[in-house]
Order: structure tokens, then C-alpha cells, then sequence
């Protein structure tokens, strides 16, 4: 079980993070980093077969290519901002991890902004006219 695998490394990481932290702090940190960057290009290969699934399945159901791109780059957006923001707070930095969640989502909103207006176009297009 790959899960199994990444937790292990991420305790043997974080066993060395604990034992050089007190005489190499900048070591400690990239140790944290790398390791936490190795495990999201990791992902990124079983979040590409997801991303192929989901459009095999827009294209057959008629949704929009449009819609489904929008939706994955939001996805996209928050676990970047996510990941960047837990490295920026590893290195005790709190006020810039903040600023980077709140970018992640501004950007989340103005990428939404379309799809909402899809969403109350079609609600008022099932609405009763004249009412």
C-alpha cells in the first residue's frame, strides 16, 4: 500500500527533522521541504489519472470541456496554495502563509465567478415566467 510508503517517509523525516534541528535548522527546513515536495510530485501522477477519468466522463455525459477545465484548475489552485502556504508555515513564517491561502482564494473566487453564472442563468431560465 502506497499510503503506507508515504507515511513511513514521513515519519523517518520527521525522526531526522527532530534530531537535526537543534544544530542545523536551514538543514531541517530543506528536509521538511523536499520531502514534502517529493510527496506532491509523487501525487501528481494519480491526480493525472483522475483528471483522465473526469474527462472521459464530461465528454460522454455532453458537459462543457470549459466547465471541467475550470473546475480542476480551482482543485488545482487550493492544493498549490495549500502546499505552499504548510512550507512557508514550516519555516515559522505564519503572517505569509496567511497571505498565500488568502491569494488561493481570491484566485479560487474570480475562477468560480463563470461557473455561478451558469449556474443562476440556468436557475432562472427553470423559473416560471411571469411570475
Amino acid at each position: 500500500m502506497e499510503i503506507i510508503q508515504i507515511v513511513g517517509l514521513g515519519l523517518i523525516t520527521t525522526i531526522l527533522i527532530l534530531v537535526v534541528r537543534e544544530q542545523k535548522p536551514m538543514f531541517a527546513f530543506l528536509l521538511a521541504a523536499f520531502t514534502g515536495l517529493f510527496i506532491f510530485l509523487y501525487m501528481i501522477g494519480k491526480i493525472e489519472t483522475v483528471i483522465t477519468v473526469l474527462e472521459q466522463l464530461a465528454d460522454r455525459s455532453g458537459i462543457p470541456s470549459i466547465y471541467l477545465k475550470t473546475i480542476l484548475k480551482i482543485i488545482g489552485i487550493a492544493y498549490i496554495a495549500e502546499f505552499g502556504a504548510q512550507i512557508v508555515r514550516d519555516a515559522g513564517q505564519e503572517s505569509v502563509a496567511s497571505k498565500i491561502e488568502f491569494a488561493g482564494k481570491v484566485l479560487i473566487l474570480v475562477m468560480a465567478v463563470p461557473i455561478i453564472g451558469v449556474i443562476v442563468e440556468t436557475v432562472i431560465g427553470l423559473l416560471p415566467a411571469g411570475s
